[in-house]
């Protein structure tokens, strides 16, 4: 599924004219090589361009279309027209002059195979560079004297000839298309992706881009172990691709991880999305909502489009008509050594997806202070909540977001490492935020549990509801703010102290508590002691004679939730008052 979904990615893609066709792959160039008709070095010309990063300004290597690239492990194998010093130029910074004479005369000897009898000046020139260049004596040749270190830190060469780059030279293309095309060795088998037989490709191209995996590309399809070879099919082979399968999912792969825009990142997982038909608005939209990437579109007009697509009206972005009857696609990727690991892939229509989306965030809404400019919660900032604000690495749990993410897309229940995660922040910092009590709420609201009914997973504060550990929560949140009344500027309050226990055997602390605030009521003023012990009377007349003993993880959460709302509920007034 997640294959064929890929390959007709790619012949969307090809389509439009936006990736090339079987055989050539972009390749990212730093320098181009100019010779003469002789085949002699002239000059080292740098191909980079400058792009904005972020708030940065950096030179970036040319994408160019070239032959496509192979699959390298340990051995030795040269790519064609292009590649790095090791092979063009037969030395590099890696200690090893053996192996890169290795390297230099392999690529020599391709280059041979491919070019010998074609009648082409490009063609003569490259061969004339091949059989002339001593790699002995290129680290004193002038051409490359102030570009070295650079090219030997393992940046792509490609030739230039008088006559241009030989990769556009048609009896080059020609030959080379014909070596890939009767290229292919393995065994006779169906093709798992196209139904048709033919020879299976045993190593498939290499997939690069996906955050923590090698830089020089991992494998999505791959087997070597004894315990994942079914037969003796090794390598690729125990799941049969045909080379243009293997050809064209790897393309649209490396052309979707290489648009850092519409890339998202969560946790270890990279978040990969796209539209049958190819129109990359769909990927922009769905990673502005889902991920808050910077767009050109204010929050509102985002919100109305996403309420446009919930009812199923087609909404205009980025000048492309967004079709909520389209089939959409999220793949989810994580590095595994190697190797990659699908986290999760879905397959569903655009409106539904950003339907799921809608129903989070409305799950999600709850009071925010005045200080929180976010108008929604973004999965990242979602995913800040379950993580120290103080420790140097702020990722989360390995797996927590993905299965988050799975969770949000589908519609289902929410992992339960959310709740611990939110939970053992909440016990270790006494701390809820906005992000934590938005978990707690919308946690409960689609994992319900009868210790936490929906009278107290609203938006603001219930002031009518009577359930008992939610108002234990708004009792310990005006007991602290007495306390604070009573004494101005206080470093720790009964938070740092008892908050914890309160929330989980609030039979043990709260005559304490209540004991303390009685002593500091007598320190208050009379209009401020008569405010205090109302709201105090009030809570207290719908608790049960004793306080409960204990208090289980859902009940704990209604705790936390009241306190949540009934501190902003005393900072909104305070605002309020202020504002008169």
């Amino acid at each position: 599924m997640i294959l064929q979904a890929l390959v007709e990615h790619y012949e969307d893609l090809a389509t439009q004219g936006k990736l090339a066709g079987p055989g050539w792959s972009d390749a990212n160039i730093s320098y181009a090589l100019y010779i003469n008709s002789k085949g002699e070095l002239e000059q080292a010309v740098s191909l980079k361009r400058e792009e904005e990063h972020g708030k940065k300004k950096v030179l970036v290597p040319r994408s160019m279309s070239l032959p496509a690239p192979v699959k390298r492990s340990s051995g030795v194998a040269s790519n064609f027209l292009w590649d790095n010093s090791s092979y063009i130029l037969g030395i590099d910074e890696k200690g090893k002059p053996k192996r890169s004479l290795e390297c230099f005369a392999d690529c020599k000897t391709l280059h041979h195979q491919l070019l010998d009898g074609i009648d082409s000046p490009s063609a003569r020139a490259v061969l004339a560079f091949f059989d002339r260049w001593n790699p002995e004596k290129a680290r004193e040749h002038p051409a490359l004297a102030d570009k070295l270190e650079e090219i030997l830190a393992g940046a792509n060469l490609v030739f230039k000839c008088e006559s241009g780059f030989p990769c556009d030279d048609p009896l080059i293309r020609s030959a080379w298309q014909a070596r890939y095309d009767s290229g292919g060795d393995g065994p006779e088998l169906v093709c798992l992706v196209t139904g048709k037989k033919g020879a299976a490709e045993s190593v498939h191209p290499s997939i690069k881009g996906v955050a923590g995996a090698q830089s020089s590309g991992a494998a999505l399809v791959s087997f070597n172990g004894d315990a994942f070879c079914s037969y003796g099919r090794e390598q690729s082979l125990n799941a049969p691709t045909s080379k243009y399968a293997a050809f064209a999912y790897t393309s649209a792969l490396n052309h979707l991880l290489a648009d850092r825009d519409c890339v998202g990142r969560i946790g270890d997982t990279t978040v990969l999305f796209w539209a049958a038909g190819g129109q990359r608005a769909y990927q922009s939209f769905s990673i502005a909502c889902l991920l808050g990437a910077p767009t050109a579109y204010s929050t509102s007009d985002l919100q109305k489009m996403t309420l446009d697509l919930c009812r199923g009206k087609p909404v205009m972005f980025e000048e492309t008509q967004l079709d909520p009857q389209t089939t959409f696609y999220i793949l989810g990727l994580s590095p595994n050594a190697a190797r990659l690991s699908v986290r999760f892939f879905l397959k569903n229509s655009f409106g539904a997806f950003v339907r799921n989306v809608q129903a989070h965030q409305e799950r999600l809404e709850i009071v925010r202070p005045s200080f929180d400019k976010f108008e929604t919660l973004s999965l990242w900032k979602l995913l800040d909540a379950t993580v120290n604000q103080n420790s140097r690495d702020k990722a989360p749990v390995p797996g927590m977001a993905g299965e988050t993410l799975r969770a949000i897309l589908s519609d289902t229940p929410y992992p339960a490492t959310l709740l611990n995660g939110v939970s053992l922040r909440i016990r270790a910092e006494r701390e809820i935020t906005r992000g934590r009590a938005a978990v707690l709420k919308a946690y409960y609201l689609k994992n319900p549990h009868r210790d936490i009914p929906k009278e107290v997973l609203t938006v603001s504060l219930n002031p009518d509801s009577a359930n008992i550990p939610y108002t234990l929560g708004r009792l310990f949140s005006v007991l602290e703010a007495i306390q604070s009344a009573a004494n101005p500027g206080i470093n720790a309050t009964i938070k740092d102290k008892y908050f914890n226990s309160a929330s989980a055997t609030p039979g043990q602390v709260f005559p304490t508590l209540i004991n303390l605030a009685q002593k500091h009521l007598r320190k208050l003023d009379k209009g401020q002691s008569i405010f205090y012990n109302k709201q105090v009377t009030e809570l207290t007349g719908k608790l049960e004679e004793s306080f409960p003993d204990r208090m289980s993880l859902p009940q704990q959460g209604a705790f936390q939730l009241g306190y949540y709302h009934q501190t902003q509920s005393r900072y909104t007034k305070k605002e309020e008052a202020e504002h008169v």
